[in-house]
């Protein structure tokens, strides 16, 4: 069964730092796209950053030069460093995982860890 479990959210105040990990159980990691997404109250989910099977990276424009993805393929492992964390950086952050092998779609989801950014 596949699994994504997120760690490493909670509570920081505007100005710090969080590192999201995401561990994955699922064979052939490597070959995976990996991404973080985030759902603020009352929001639809958003594209946080995302890190293609060769390692190719994007970010969104709102957390452009303060995040950055990485990945372990060794550890099967997705990280999110985040750095001068804001306010309207609250949210759950929930690690995404896809793969094209046509004619299939894999697309599984982690349970999310919630950050919170406030003094």
């Amino acid at each position: 069964q596949v699994q994504l479990v997120e760690s490493g959210g909670g509570l920081v105040q505007p100005g710090g730092s969080l590192r999201l990990s995401c561990v994955a159980s699922i064979s052939m990691f490597s070959l995976y796209d990996m991404g973080w997404y985030r759902q603020a109250l009352g929001n639809r989910r958003e594209l946080v950053a995302a890190i293609t099977s060769g390692s190719s990276t994007n970010v969104a424009d709102s957390v452009k030069g303060r995040f950055t993805i990485s990945r372990d393929n060794a550890k099967n492992t997705v990280y999110l460093q985040m750095n001068s964390l804001k306010p309207e950086d609250t949210a759950v952050y929930y690690c995404n995982a896809g793969r094209l092998a046509a004619p299939k779609v894999y697309d599984y989801w982690g349970q999310g860890t919630q950050v919170t950014v406030s003094s």
